[in-house]
């Protein structure tokens, strides 16, 4: 029932928004010929390999770590302007109405970051990756705080990433469709007027 609401919903999305992805599109292409989606493979349901789609926000030439901190040379003039208001991310409407996210779940790992052995990732793994969740709005500001870290993937890999697992767990715990539905508004809002984010806040109304 919930996979089919989220097509449904994903469907109505990309049809309500084809303007403005279309204008993402051409800023994007026009910013410097580059082409207009980044595909990069995630870890998903299972521990299937699939390709999440985003809106480029990084030159061609992207090497480097797979975490982007604040201040990344890599990242583009419009690619900074989509993620502040995290518009990168709609794309993955696509994969949603494929079958290979949700809306709400954990976010999918690139490979190198996740542990199919471990207990915790196994729990992680058993429901389908989402565009939101718990920890990705209490870590909004992540690159941030990965830009104050004097080692970004270090700091990402032995702070970061196991708290946001935790948060993964506590929030597959608590699910409901009316808490589903509280996560999506609140990702909403904070996209468009992102200066209101706290992570308290998220806590206090999502994980009480």
């Amino acid at each position: 029932m919930r996979n089919v609401l989220d097509r449904m919903i994903c469907l109505c999305g990309l049809v309500a928004l084809a303007p403005l992805l279309a204008l993402i599109a051409i800023l994007v292409r026009c910013g410097d010929g580059g082409p207009v989606l980044f595909r990069q493979v995630r870890v998903g349901r299972g521990g299937r390999s699939f390709v999440l789609l985003k809106f480029r926000s990084m030159r061609v030439d992207n090497s480097g770590p797979a975490i982007t901190a604040a201040g990344d040379g890599r990242v583009t003039k419009v690619g900074r302007w989509l993620r502040a208001y995290k518009l990168d991310e709609l794309p993955q409407l696509w994969n949603v109405l494929r079958g290979e996210m949700s809306l709400v779940g954990p976010r999918p790992e690139v490979r190198r970051y996740v542990d199919e052995r471990d207990p915790v990732w196994q729990r992680v793994l058993s429901v389908r990756p989402g565009i939101t969740d718990l920890a990705t709005l209490v870590y909004r500001n992540e690159e941030q705080l990965l830009g104050e870290a004097e080692e970004p993937e270090r700091f990402y890999r032995e702070q970061v990433l196991p708290e946001k697992l935790r948060l993964n767990l506590r929030y597959l715990e608590l699910s409901s469709l009316a808490r589903d539905w509280r996560l999506l508004v609140l990702t909403v809002g904070y996209s468009l007027w992102p200066k209101g984010f706290t992570p308290e806040t998220v806590l206090r109304r999502l994980a009480a």
